[in-house]
C-alpha cells in the first residue's frame, strides 16, 4: 500500500551560490532534501584534485558486499562495525593512518576536502573538527567513483553504532559530496523522502534495498556537474544511478550536529 499520496512542499532541492547557516539548519532538521552549489571547486581545481588522485592507493570494495562496482580511497566507519554495532578499532586505526600518510604522500593542492570544511565552518560560524574516540580523531575524508551506480540506502550513525562511538553526542547528521570528475550522461543522486523503518529489512539487499521500499515515497534526483558541491540528510534513503560512460567521482564526507552546537566531521 502508498504510504502516502501527498507531497511535502519542503522536500526540495535548492541551487544555490553558497552554503550557509540555515540551509545546515533546515536540512538537519528536515525541512529541505538537499543543497547544491555549483562550481564549488572550479575547473582548476578539479583537474588538480583528478591528477593527484593517481598518487593514492585506491581499491575495489568487496563484490560480496557491495555489487556494483565502486573504487574507494579513505576508510569509511561503517566498513569497520562488527555485527554488534562495534567498531573494529584496531583495524580501523591501522588503516586510518595509513589513508593520512598516503594522503601527506599525495600532496593534494589544492586540497578538497580542507577547501569544503573550511567553507563549511565559516557558514556555520564556526570551524568543523574531527569527531573523535577516546580524544582521538578519526580519519575525516574519502573518495568513491561510482560509475555503475549504488543501491538505495542510508546513513546514520547513531544506529549504525547503537552502543555509542564518538565523544560527542550527534543529533543530526549530514552528507556533503564535491565531484572533481563527472560523466556526460547519467550517475544523478536520487534522495526519497523516507527513513528507516523495521518493516523495510523485507526489502534488504546486500548494503542496501530494493526499489520497492520506496516506490511510492516523494523523491527528488540531482545529476552532479564538474564541481558541484552537494549537502544532505543521509538519513533519508538514497541510492546513485548508473551512468553509460565517463567517471563520476566525488570527495566525499559526513558532518554531524552536536549537542554543543558544533559540527564534527567524519567518513
Amino acid at each position: 500500500m502508498p504510504r502516502t499520496t501527498a507531497l511535502d512542499p519542503l522536500f526540495t532541492a535548492l541551487t544555490t551560490t553558497a552554503f550557509t547557516d540555515r540551509h545546515l539548519a533546515n536540512l538537519a532538521a528536515g525541512t529541505l532534501a538537499a543543497v547544491r552549489v555549483p562550481d564549488f571547486l572550479d575547473t582548476s581545481a578539479c583537474r588538480s584534485s583528478l591528477e593527484a588522485l593517481d598518487r593514492l592507493p585506491t581499491a575495489d570494495y568487496d563484490p560480496a558486499r557491495v555489487p556494483t562496482p565502486i573504487i574507494r580511497f579513505g576508510p569509511a566507519l561503517n566498513d569497520y562495525r562488527d555485527q554488534d554495532g562495534r567498531l573494529d578499532a584496531a583495524r580501523y586505526w591501522r588503516e586510518a593512518e595509513a589513508a593520512r600518510a598516503s594522503w601527506q604522500r599525495a600532496g593534494m593542492r589544492p586540497d578538497p576536502i580542507a577547501i569544503s570544511m573550511a567553507r563549511l565552518g565559516s557558514a556555520w560560524g564556526a570551524a568543523v573538527t574531527a569527531a573523535t574516540i577516546g580524544g582521538r580523531a578519526v580519519f575525516g575524508g574519502t573518495i568513491r567513483e561510482i560509475n555503475a551506480g549504488a543501491l538505495i540506502h542510508y546513513d546514520d550513525i547513531n544506529r549504525e553504532f547503537h552502543t555509542g562511538l564518538f565523544d560527542q553526542e550527534v543529533v543530526a547528521q549530514l552528507a556533503f559530496n564535491v565531484w572533481v570528475t563527472v560523466p556526460a550522461t547519467g550517475g544523478a543522486t536520487a534522495l526519497w523522502r523516507h527513513r528507516w523503518e523495521p518493516a523495510d529489512e523485507q526489502h534488504r539487499q546486500a548494503y542496501g534495498y530494493r526499489p520497492e521500499t520506496v516506490e511510492h515515497c516523494q523523491s527528488v534526483s540531482l545529476t552532479p556537474q564538474l564541481g558541484d558541491g552537494l549537502l544532505f540528510n543521509p538519513a533519508n534513503f538514497h541510492a546513485v544511478e548508473p551512468n553509460p560512460g565517463g567517471r563520476r567521482i566525488a570527495f566525499a564526507f559526513f558532518l554531524g550536529l552536536t549537542t554543543t552546537g558544533q559540527l564534527v566531521t567524519w567518513s
